[in-house]
């Protein structure tokens, strides 16, 4: 099939699925023109023809369409050379929308969203206390939501609970905010000794990768949190982002204000043109390891709850996070 018209049944089909609820040809086509496609409602209507006899789309009367499984599933695997790079573009799309006041401790901030059974959310909750008091800087600030919600994509299925946890990511967006620029370059697990950082022992490149870093290493089940947690030698999940030599006074700054106000925990800020805790950096840029969000998450799956973790799932108002005591 001609590569112009699989990415635009693979943009149809995506319409569709964002929609969650039976979408007609009319709004289908206007979403494509805001998308920079041109095209009518009878070229969308040729569109889902193809896509109703492949299987991937489902006509409901006069409501519309809406995506079948196989659907959803082809969308997952469509394009995949398109998608390198997908991360970093939704991490920088992320921080621009990050709009958290270091003073006023308003505005918005990123979000990882994790999803666990009903019957295991007080296990959850007492061990996520667990990793939060005891020596690690991971942010404190979550947000329970109800089964059969929508945050941005990711639906929250009947009999399930979401947890969304602070993202690291903030911590990029509210550098941005203030006059810093940011290149997030590396997600990796990070080997602590005596409670000290010790060295990254693998790395995924944010712009080489269609898949986030942590839920690579998540689904891998590499990290070691709770043994960090009690033990102070363990494996945690962590990020690097280069920032230019020349704003590493007012970073410094920055930064501690954020761990101050419970964003997150910084791991390591290193030297100009210097690798920080065996990650290589660029020339000009100092390095900032910062542990990832997700750590949380980790630990409680790490205790044999079954978890789901979307990390970078959103941008919501501080506020919505209630700070868990």
């Amino acid at each position: 099939m001609d590569l112009a018209v699989q990415r635009k049944m693979v943009a149809i089909l995506k319409i569709i699925h964002e929609s969650h609820t039976p979408i007609g040809g009319r709004l289908i086509a206007d979403r494509m023109n805001e998308q920079g496609y041109a095209m009518g409602e009878r070229g969308v209507r040729y569109y889902l023809r193809i896509l109703d006899e492949r299987g991937l789309t489902k006509r409901l009367g006069y409501d519309g369409r809406v995506i079948t499984e196989r659907g959803i599933n082809e969308l997952k695997n469509a394009l995949v050379g398109d998608r390198v790079g997908f991360i970093i573009t939704k991490i920088e799309r992320c921080m621009l929308d990050t709009t958290f006041d270091l003073k006023t401790k308003q505005g918005k901030v990123i979000i990882n969203m994790s999803v666990i059974d009903k019957n295991d959310f007080d296990k959850t909750i007492e061990i996520l206390k667990h990793a939060i008091h005891n020596g690690y800087p991971f942010s404190p600030y979550i947000k329970l939501i109800d089964e059969g919600t929508f945050i941005s994509d990711i639906e929250i299925p009947e009999g399930k609970t979401g947890i969304a946890t602070m993202c690291s990511i903030t911590i990029d967006g509210i550098l941005l905010k203030n006059g810093i620029p940011v290149n997030p370059k590396y997600g990796g697990v990070l080997k602590v000794k005596d409670r000290k950082p010790l060295r990254f022992e693998d790395l995924i490149v944010y712009s080489g990768t269609t898949i986030d870093p942590m839920r690579i290493f998540l689904s891998r089940k590499m990290t070691r949190v709770l043994d960090t947690v009690n033990t102070g030698s363990g494996k945690l999940l962590a990020n690097l982002r280069e920032i230019p030599e020349s704003a590493l006074s007012k970073a410094k700054e920055v930064l501690s204000s954020a761990v101050n106000a419970g964003i997150g925990g910084i791991a390591g800020v290193g030297k100009p043109g210097k690798s920080v805790l065996n990650a290589a950096v660029d020339a000009g840029k100092v390095g900032v390891v910062v542990y990832a969000g997700t750590n949380m998450m980790a630990a409680v799956s790490e205790m044999g709850v079954k978890v789901i973790t979307y990390p970078i799932s959103a941008v919501i108002d501080f506020k919505e996070l209630k700070k868990l005591e």
